[in-house]
């Protein structure tokens, strides 16, 4: 199993989230973490679901946009639908023991330099690399 490896739309990304997360703390006052945002739409309401619910549009329909206008998404999804479940069923109970996500660690925690955000961060990259390394060489990919 090969992964390719495209450093300019990651970096096109990277930008991208970097400038919504920035936004939504100057317009707003609130961290881009995903599984806040989306906590804050499912009932019962906050009173600012509004802006929860149009970042949570924006995350669907950008790439929907994109594809329409042209574009290619330029991955494919190597591992079974079974595995997909597992995994978002596994990153969901992380979710809940790390108190937040990795774009809430990750890009908002630790631009603010947040002890407990880094911390998670490293936890979660380690996860990762054990995860992959089993996954790929210990299960010969699921």
């Amino acid at each position: 199993m090969e992964t390719e490896f495209t450093p300019l739309l990651s970096l096109g990304g990277g930008v991208l989230i970097g400038l919504a997360a920035t936004l939504l703390m100057a317009f707003h006052g609130r961290i881009a973490g995903m599984t806040g945002i989306l906590a804050g739409v499912i009932p019962p309401l906050s009173s600012d679901w509004p802006w929860r619910a149009a970042f949570l549009a924006g995350a669907i329909v950008a790439p929907a946009l994109y594809i329409v206008a042209g574009g290619e998404i330029p991955f494919a999804v190597p591992v079974s639908t079974f595995a997909l479940i597992l995994g978002g069923l596994i990153v969901g109970i992380g979710v809940f023991f790390g108190s937040g996500c990795t774009s809430g660690h990750g890009v908002c925690g630790m631009a603010r330099l947040s002890p407990r955000s880094i911390t998670a961060t490293i936890v979660f990259m380690l996860a990762t690399f054990v995860t992959v390394f089993v996954v790929r060489h210990v299960l010969g990919g699921i």
